[in-house]
């Protein structure tokens, strides 16, 4: 009976282990254009975590038109799906979110995009 018991938490513990993924850190730093769009209040990011759907993540201005973040995640995924917002209005309206893949050569990763363009 002491055998099954060990063999049973050996077969746990490795059917345990093996669910795990290993998870890294990513940063990101977001470019966004706003050229074309008029009284501009306000500037942010929703998306995946640490992003928040219900809560932009300020972008701070860094000169006409031209915004920034740099967001560090804590993920296991290769990608990142978010929207930009302009007072607190999403982007591509009833289209997907936008989706980045994370840099596999280095830690962070440069996006530059334009508001409500894909291009």
């Amino acid at each position: 009976m002491r055998v099954f018991i060990n063999l049973a938490m050996l077969i746990s513990l490795i059917l345990l282990s093996s669910c795990v993924q290993k998870s890294y850190k990513r940063t990101i730093v977001f470019t966004l254009d706003v050229s074309q769009v008029n009284n501009i209040k306000k500037v942010g990011i929703r998306g995946e975590k640490p992003l928040n759907w219900d809560n932009d993540l300020e972008l701070t201005k860094i000169k006409d038109s031209f915004y920034k973040a740099t967001v560090t995640f804590d993920t296991g995924y290769k990608f990142v799906e978010c929207k930009f917002t302009v007072n607190e209005e999403f982007e591509l309206q009833n289209q997907d979110n936008r989706r980045i893949d994370f840099n596999e050569i280095r830690d962070t990763t440069f996006y530059k995009a334009s508001f409500n363009s894909l291009k």
